[in-house]
């Protein structure tokens, strides 16, 4: 067993509402916490909790409840914090959509979660009508935050200046946040987050990564992502920093908004990283302000971080986690020079690991004459872990042992000196003749090649029936790049059982929007007839 570098961190006893807003001084009410790039506006923290407090009265007038579990399909605009944190001060839960959904998938999720109420904003509103419809939510439960004939709206709701009742619940085991695992590798499950999971997460993270109150973070991951509930959304507000949100990622966009608004900390998921590092459009806009860039939600490889760190004279740092960890584990901790960008960084506080080899079930403890750990399935004891999935038991009695260790289903190796690596996901692991192939060492080895804009590697079965390697590679604009290139590149640098077998060039490489690699699109595409 593993242990953090760190000692403890005391984890208070509050809801997420008092745990962000309740010390709230003079002098951080009057900073501000959220900016509208669209219009400039600004929000100080003193009338975020005002709206946080007024929205939750309203709520509570029309019978929202500790029992309630509201849905929010909204985008990355300040709207989000005033319903997300208003649901939650009346001990309300709340279930997060990806803004991509279709009007199925809402439904899904709305009737999985037994939501109620769902809140949304115009331009998402059909696909949310007809989910709402479709699950018995009357219009009066479904709000319009910018308004729509026949909803309620924001405004109206905050004019009200209802005060909200005082609540009174366990943090430990009472529902906060509701996300749903992304689905990559399965069907997604309700992942339960207390509010003792979401406060926890935030005071870990607050040791390894040194965001402050005079930071402004380029909020461009999703909110409804655990990722930007809690690195972005909830440790930038315990911080006091300044949030400038943005409601979809565009390269062009991205960049304006940090030159126009000096964004000085950047969290970010890798195909930005890859944009950042190779992307010609980045030298026109004075991105100088930056300073730290914090990568997460999928592996980064170590070249690319260092290549967009030269390129923008910024710090790289990498974490790790899950939605079902809350999700933050490991995080490269700005104390430290020694470690290398390729890594997640070490154990947050309060945070147990082990590395167990996924065939024999042994825990791996020793470590090699390269100083690693050979590579095992990483598993996770900590006060982020989540209560469970929502009304399936034996889904989290698979992924929780009875020790209290959450199975991540990642494959990770340990340094001596503390850090972790992150290797490939179980699952994705790539068998051939016997061999482990991990497809992340591959596309990491690709995005090196200097006419390589993008790639993803899959398993696929050969003429014989063996798994082998395929690459999926995107060529950089305007260049001549063959099959046999890519093969002899790859085979030049991996052992044999690790060369790339297929190769097929594609416009774009299907990802989430938190920037995961969608492989089960890839195998769709596979095995779809010719």
């Amino acid at each position: 067993m593993f242990h953090s570098p760190f000692p403890d961190v005391e984890i208070p006893e509050l809801s997420v509402y008092d745990y962000l807003f309740g010390d709230l001084t003079a002098e951080d009410s009057a900073r501000v916490a959220l900016i509208d790039p669209a219009t400039g506006a600004e929000t100080s923290y003193g009338a975020l909790k005002a709206q946080i407090d007024a929205f939750a009265g309203a709520l509570a007038a029309r019978g929202v409840d500790a029992d309630t579990v509201v849905g929010l399909l909204c985008p990355n605009v300040p709207a989000f914090a005033t319903v997300f944190h208003g649901v939650l001060r009346l001990g309300a839960a709340v279930t997060t959509f990806n803004s991509l959904y279709t009007a199925g998938e809402i439904q899904k999720q709305i009737e999985d979660a037994g939501a109620t109420w769902l809140v949304t904003v115009s331009p998402l509103l059909p696909h949310a009508a007809e989910a709402a419809a479709a699950c018995g939510i009357p219009n009066d439960h479904l709000i319009v935050l910018d308004g729509a004939d026949g909803h309620p709206n924001l405004r109206e709701l905050l004019m009200e200046q209802r005060t909200p009742p005082e609540v009174s619940f366990d943090p430990a085991t009472h529902l906060a946040a509701l996300p749903y695992s992304s689905g990559t590798t399965g069907i997604p499950k309700g992942v339960m987050l207390s509010h003792r999971n979401l406060v926890a997460n935030v005071e870990q993270s607050r040791v390894n990564i040194d965001l402050k109150a005079d930071d402004r973070v380029l909020a461009v991951l999703p909110f409804f992502h655990i990722y930007g509930m809690t690195v972005l959304l909830n440790l930038a507000l315990r911080q006091r920093a300044s949030l400038v949100t943005m409601v979809r990622f565009d390269l062009q966009e991205f960049l304006k908004n940090i030159q126009d608004f000096g964004c000085t900390y950047l969290y970010i998921a890798p195909p930005i990283a890859v944009a950042l590092a190779k992307h010609p459009i980045v030298d026109q806009y004075d991105i100088s302000t930056v300073h730290s860039v914090f990568s997460g939600a999928a592996p980064l490889d170590g070249d690319t971080a260092e290549a967009a760190g030269r390129r923008i004279h910024a710090r790289m740092m990498q974490g790790y986690g899950l939605t079902e960890t809350s999700p933050v584990t490991h995080a490269m901790p700005y104390t430290r020079d020694d470690i290398p960008v390729s890594s997640v960084g070490t154990p947050l506080p309060n945070t147990l690991c082990k590395i167990v080899d996924p065939d024999t079930g042994e825990e791996i403890t020793e470590f090699g004459e390269d100083g690693q750990t050979r590579p095992g399935e990483l598993w996770i004891k900590g006060p982020q872990v989540m209560m469970g999935y929502l009304n399936k038991p034996d889904a989290t009695a698979n992924a929780i042992d009875a020790d209290g260790f959450f199975h991540t289903g990642d494959v990770a190796t340990v340094n001596e000196g503390g850090w972790y690596t992150v290797v490939d996901r179980v699952k994705e692991l790539i068998k051939y003749h016997g061999y482990q192939v991990p497809p992340a060492e591959l596309e990491a080895l690709l995005l090196s090649h200097p006419k390589v804009a993008d790639v993803a590697v899959i398993g696929v079965l050969d003429d014989e029936k063996q798994e082998i390697p395929k690459a999926f590679v995107v060529p950089a604009a305007g260049v001549e790049l063959t099959e046999d290139e890519i093969k002899a590149f790859v085979a030049e640098r991996v052992a044999p059982y690790k060369k790339v077998r297929r190769v097929e060039f594609v416009e774009a490489i299907p990802k989430s929007s938190s920037g995961k690699i969608l492989r089960k699109d890839l195998r769709a595409r596979e095995n779809a007839p010719a």
